[in-house]
């Protein structure tokens, strides 16, 4: 069985292809570009909305009640900002990785690493479509779950990790295995891999803090995950059955 760190091997021999290099730099330019601009726009906005609600929620502790906190609420409010935009850029870029480069990903791992893995094609675009929204309800879901705890200051970098980490596989996932598992194998292999998955997931928005390094994150990531997720997709399928083997 493959392991993660021979998907992430495979994945930094293979990110350097022109192809995969191209599909490295436009999603994240094209995402840094859509938070850039509504940072710029709404930034005084937003500071002022959540510095006003943390402080009230400071303040609603009795034994603080006595101090002014206005000053330590900006504070936090600027640095949840700028620390929740790092992996809403890589979320966005991984998303439109996902819609427009997912596939040439896939082609590229499968002709490499698993040139007779039949493709059964149990994925659709209607399926794609709803897993990225269900990733990206959950992270609303999990963001405002979480959203006591940003106050703080030791859980910032913590929190965009665990949460990133289920989004993260979430996102890649069906799209690495659509194109050659039936819906009853995706189901399996992501079963089976769960754990893994989350660590490659936790690992990659770890990566969204590195400077430079974190522009790789998104299609290195999505190598390894694909290339990891196939491995498992094709043990399966030898695994064997009531005495054969499935083919």
């Amino acid at each position: 069985m493959t392991t993660i760190p021979q998907s992430l091997l495979f994945a930094l021999g293979n990110v350097v292809h022109p192809r995969m290099l191209w599909l490295m730099l436009w999603p994240v330019v094209v995402a840094l570009a859509i938070w850039g601009a509504v940072a710029i726009a709404f930034w005084t906005q937003l500071v002022a909305t959540l510095a006003a609600f943390i402080n009230e929620w400071l303040l609603s502790a009795q034994f603080l009640a006595s101090y002014d906190l206005s000053a330590w609420a900006l504070f936090v409010a600027k640095g949840m900002i700028l620390i929740g935009l790092v992996p809403l850029i890589q979320l966005t870029a991984l998303l439109i990785l996902g819609v427009f480069g997912m596939q040439a990903m896939v082609d590229h791992v499968a002709r490499r690493a698993y040139p007779g893995l039949a493709r059964r094609q149990g994925g659709s675009f209607a399926g794609s479509v709803w897993n990225s929204v269900v990733a990206l309800l959950g992270l609303a879901g999990l963001g405002l779950l979480s959203l006591p705890l940003w106050v703080f200051p030791p859980l910032w970098p913590l929190i965009p990790v665990a949460i990133l980490g289920w989004v993260n596989q979430r996102v890649l996932r069906y799209d690495a295995l659509a194109e050659h598992g039936d819906a009853q194998e995706m189901a399996q292999v992501i079963r089976n891999a769960r754990r893994s998955l989350y660590v490659l997931g936790a690992l990659l928005a770890l990566m969204a803090y590195i400077p430079l390094v974190g522009f790789l994150a998104p299609v290195l990531f999505g190598l390894a995950m694909i290339h990891y997720l196939l491995a498992g997709l094709q043990a399966l399928r030898e695994a064997p059955v009531e005495g054969r083997v499935i083919g």
